[in-house]
């Protein structure tokens, strides 16, 4: 690391998208954060983030969830505070899941998604999905540890086709080229 590069800190992850047509069921995508150590950076990881909890140390949490799409801007959003992640974490990767309810989805069925990844006022990704548009998950940011221990921001929006459940457990494997 040079001496002018802190690495990235505190990151905003923003998910948007419109509602459904009226009359079908809601559309619902969530933002999932895995968290790996520094021993298994590519395993199971040592904690997921989603609607339903937080990081045990309170660095990763949601400030916005919605399950219908019908928020103003960004529907969901979460924040990693990476400076203040413990040292045993090697790596956080960041997902977005469709949930599956109703119906099948993908990312061809949902109205108009958007992705923002911010530090403070900026912005180091956006994304609208298209290139993977038959998928009903993805990757949208993986966050890396380096030997200085800065941590490093690798960007990319890589498509699954698992349900939820097995995508919070396959979404911190190594990337295939």
């Amino acid at each position: 690391m040079n001496g002018l590069s802190k690495g990235t800190g505190k990151v905003e992850i923003a998910l948007r998208w419109d509602p459904g047509p009226a009359g079908e069921p809601p559309v619902d995508l969530d933002l999932v954060a895995g968290t790996y150590a520094a021993d298994a950076p590519y395993g199971d990881p040592a904690y997921v983030v989603h609607f339903d909890s937080r990081s045990p140390d309170g660095t990763i949490y949601l400030n916005r969830d919605s399950t219908d799409g019908k928020g103003f801007g960004f529907d969901e959003v979460m924040t990693l505070e990476l400076e203040r992640l413990d040292a045993r974490y090697a790596r956080v990767v960041v997902g977005v899941a469709i949930q599956q309810r109703a119906e099948d989805r993908t990312f061809a069925d949902v109205p108009s998604p958007g992705l923002r990844i911010r530090e403070g006022y900026t912005d180091l990704a956006t994304d609208d999905f298209s290139g993977v548009l038959g998928a009903t998950a993805a990757t949208v940011a993986e966050f890396v540890r380096d030997e200085t221990g800065a941590w490093q921001f690798r960007a990319g929006v890589h498509g699954f086709e698992d349900d939820p459940a097995t995508f919070t457990r396959a979404m911190g494997a190594a990337r295939r080229s």
